[in-house]
């Protein structure tokens, strides 16, 4: 159970993919779940017979998030943890990114957090609670065609270690630093099942992750056996991917040897 059962648990975005999975897990550990989103879904996240509930919130929108916290007090009476899920960017080269789409993806990837964060700050503290952001390897290395996405996620970390240092002793801030992971439209994300099959090969684990693998993670970082655990950035990536160096070497030698 990890020592969740009876917490009380927000997840952004909550309602597929990624956030569906952690949402999933925190229920299955006996916690009670709000998750969020724009648009209400068909159905919410559920796991042992016990479901999710649904609040609708543009996290980008400061007010919506109050009320949206403020809503699940009203409901549990306290808040234990918050997963800052919600996230993402389409593909658009940096030259013709409009300010307004710069912009966007700024607030959805970094300011939304930040607004979760600070909207949760005194429940998590008279909880002993904490925030999980959910981070990309986007932020720790070039992420052409969504660079802004990549300097968001890199003001994240930045973000979580501040506030570790800002709102401990009370409240444990902790980021996931995520990989390559099975989407609900992988063709989309990575190409052709060949594609796909490369790029697991080319991964030390052998295999992309899926989004069991980083709900695993926020329901350790969440748990009393991550009591002395803030400020931390927990790479779930598989081993990390392969240095394109490497590759050209390789080939270079098997040219060579022809």
């Amino acid at each position: 159970m990890n020592g969740l059962d009876g917490k009380v648990a927000i997840v952004t975005g909550g309602t597929r993919g990624i956030g569906a999975a952690i949402a999933r897990r925190l229920l299955m550990a006996g916690c009670e779940v709000t998750t969020c989103g724009r648009t209400q879904p068909d159905a919410p996240p559920s796991a042992d017979g016990r479901e999710a509930d649904f609040v609708a919130c543009d996290v980008r929108d400061p007010a919506q998030v109050r009320d949206l916290v403020d809503a699940v007090i009203a409901r549990h009476g306290r808040l234990d943890t918050v997963v800052n899920n919600a996230g993402g960017s389409p593909k658009v080269d940096a030259a013709v990114a409009s300010p307004r789409f710069s912009e966007a993806i700024v607030a959805l990837n970094l300011m939304a957090p930040l607004h979760m964060a600070q909207a949760a700050h005194p429940h998590l503290k008279a909880a002993n609670g904490s925030v999980v952001n959910i981070a990309s390897v986007s932020a720790v290395r070039p992420s052409p065609g969504t660079a802004m996405y990549g300097a968001a996620k890199a003001g994240l970390l930045s973000l979580t270690r501040s506030l570790a240092q800002e709102w401990g002793p009370h409240i444990r801030v902790n980021a996931i630093i995520v990989g390559l992971i099975e989407t609900d439209d992988p063709q989309e994300t990575y190409g052709s099942d060949a594609a796909r099959h490369r790029i697991a090969r080319s991964l030390p684990l052998g295999r992309m992750g899926c989004g069991a693998d980083v709900a695993e993670a926020v329901a350790f970082l969440a748990s009393p056996a991550a009591a002395y655990i803030s400020g931390a950035e927990l790479s779930v990536h598989g081993g990390g991917e392969r240095p394109l160096f490497l590759e050209l070497v390789a080939r270079e030698a098997a040219r060579r040897e022809a």
